[in-house]
C-alpha cells in the first residue's frame, strides 16, 4: 500500500499592537533662563539621580551668548540635569544634511558620551540641523530622546513639527532617514530675533502652504495680514507659527498616516519640483522660495486642467509675490528650457520615495485639496515653463 504524503497546511499566527506617542510642542519665550523650568520639565529620570543630557547647537545661532546661556542653565540645574559635554556646535543650513560630517560627528559624541535611552538630545538650530542630528539620536541604540528647539520661523511652524528627519544622498533629498517622534518641541520665539529677513519669509511660504490644503480662512488671515508679516510684526508672527504649527499637528495626529505607508502626503504640496529646484540651484535656492515656486508651478497645472479656477490661481500668486517670493527663477538660475524635462523627473523620484503610486497634491480651491495618480507631463511641462521664465 503507498502511502500519501502528508501535506501540513501553513502556520501563521498574527496580532497586531498600537504604539502611543504624545507629542508635545510647547510654547515659551527664554527656554534657557533659569527661571524658566520648561525645558526641566521634559526632563524626567529614569534613574537615580539626574537625568543626562547633550546639547547641539546650529554654527548659525551659535552666539557666544548663548552658548554662555545654556552652559550657565545647566550648570544651575545640575542637581536636575547632568550635561555631558559642553554644547556642541555643528554646521547647519543645507551642507548638514548634504553630507556626513554633521551625522558622524553626532553618532559619535553620542557614543562618546555613552548616553543611553533614557538620556536626552536637545538640538538647537534650523530645520536641516534639527533632521540631521534628529537622524544620529534616532539611530544611536534605535532611539534616544530627542528634544527640539527650531530656530527659524520655517522650522518652528513647519520642520520641526513632525516624525520626520533624515538626510541627503545621491543628489536625493531625504534619501537616509527614519521616522522618530521627537520626546518634546519647544518653539522659543526669542531663538528667531535675529534671523535674516530671507529666512523669516520662508517660513511664511510653509503656513501659505498649509493654509492652501487645510484651512481658508487662515489663508484669508495670511492674505490680509501679510505686510506685518513681511515686516516682523511680532503678535502676527506668533499668530501664524502657532496656528500653522497646530495644523501640522493635527494632521500628524489626526490624519490617520503619521508614518506615511499610504501614497498621499498632502504637506508636501508644492515639495515635488521644490527639492528638485534646490538640487539644481545647488542650494542657493532656499526651501521656502523653492516651496513657493513649486506651489505656484502646481496652481499653474491645476488650473490648466480644469481643477483650479484663475482667479484664486492669480490670487495665491499676488499672495507669494507680496510676502517676496519671485517666480521667474529659472532666469535667476539660468536654466535653459531643456532643463525642465530633468526638473520634471522630480515628479518620479517623488513617486519613489512615496511608494509605488504616484499621489501629487493639488488644490480645487483655497482651503481644499485633492491627490492626483496621474500628471499630464506635457501640460506640466508647459506649467514649469510658464512660472519659471
Amino acid at each position: 500500500m503507498k502511502l500519501e504524503p502528508t501535506i501540513k497546511p501553513d502556520r501563521e499566527i498574527h496580532n497586531r499592537f498600537a504604539v502611543d506617542f504624545e507629542f508635545r510642542v510647547i510654547f515659551s519665550d527664554r527656554v534657557f533662563d533659569p527661571e524658566n523650568p520648561v525645558l526641566l520639565e521634559q526632563m524626567p529620570t529614569a534613574h537615580d539621580g539626574p537625568a543626562r543630557a547633550i546639547v547641539f547647537v546650529d554654527r548659525g545661532v551659535a552666539s557666544p551668548d548663548l552658548i554662555e546661556s545654556i552652559s550657565a542653565f545647566f550648570e544651575i540645574n545640575a542637581f536636575r540635569v547632568t550635561l555631558v559635554s559642553k554644547p556642541v556646535i555643528v554646521t547647519g543650513g543645507e551642507a548638514s544634511k548634504s553630507t556626513d560630517d554633521v551625522f558622524n560627528l553626532a553618532v559619535k559624541t553620542l557614543n562618546d558620551v555613552a548616553l543611553d535611552r533614557h538620556s536626552y538630545v536637545v538640538i538647537v538650530g534650523g530645520g536641516a540641523v534639527l533632521d540631521a542630528v534628529g537622524f544620529a539620536s534616532a539611530v544611536v541604540h534605535r532611539g534616544l530622546r530627542t528634544i527640539r528647539l527650531p530656530t527659524t520661523v520655517l522650522a518652528q511652524n513647519d520642520a520641526g513639527i513632525g516624525v520626520k528627519n533624515g538626510i541627503d544622498r545621491f543628489g536625493k533629498k531625504n534619501f537616509l532617514g527614519t521616522f522618530a517622534p521627537p520626546w518634546a518641541v519647544i518653539n522659543d520665539f526669542t531663538l528667531l530675533e535675529k534671523l535674516p529677513a530671507h529666512h523669516w519669509r520662508d517660513g511664511i511660504a510653509e503656513a501659505i502652504k498649509v493654509a492652501l490644503i487645510r484651512d481658508r480662512p487662515f489663508f484669508d488671515w495670511i492674505e490680509k495680514n501679510l505686510d506685518a508679516l513681511v515686516s516682523r510684526d511680532e503678535p502676527s508672527m506668533r499668530r501664524m507659527i502657532f496656528r500653522c504649527a497646530e495644523l501640522h499637528l493635527n494632521h500628524i495626529t489626526t490624519g490617520g498616516d503619521p508614518f506615511e505607508r499610504g501614497s498621499a502626503r498632502p504637506l508636501d504640496f508644492g515639495h515635488w519640483s521644490a527639492h528638485k529646484l534646490e538640487q539644481m540651484s545647488n542650494f542657493t535656492l532656499s526651501h521656502g522660495h523653492a516651496v513657493a515656486v513649486g506651489m505656484m508651478i502646481d496652481c499653474a497645472y491645476a488650473r490648466s486642467i480644469g481643477l483650479l479656477d484663475s482667479p484664486s490661481e492669480l490670487r495665491i500668486r499676488n499672495c507669494l509675490e507680496r510676502a517676496g517670493f519671485e517666480m521667474d527663477v529659472g532666469r535667476r538660475l539660468q536654466l535653459k528650457k531643456s532643463d525642465l524635462n530633468n526638473l520634471l523627473a522630480g515628479l518620479d523620484e517623488f513617486q519613489e520615495h512615496l511608494g509605488g503610486r504616484l499621489s501629487i497634491t493639488m488644490l480645487k480651491s483655497i482651503g481644499t485639496a485633492r491627490e492626483l495618480d496621474e500628471i499630464d507631463r506635457e501640460a506640466m511641462l508647459n506649467s514649469l515653463e510658464q512660472i519659471l521664465f
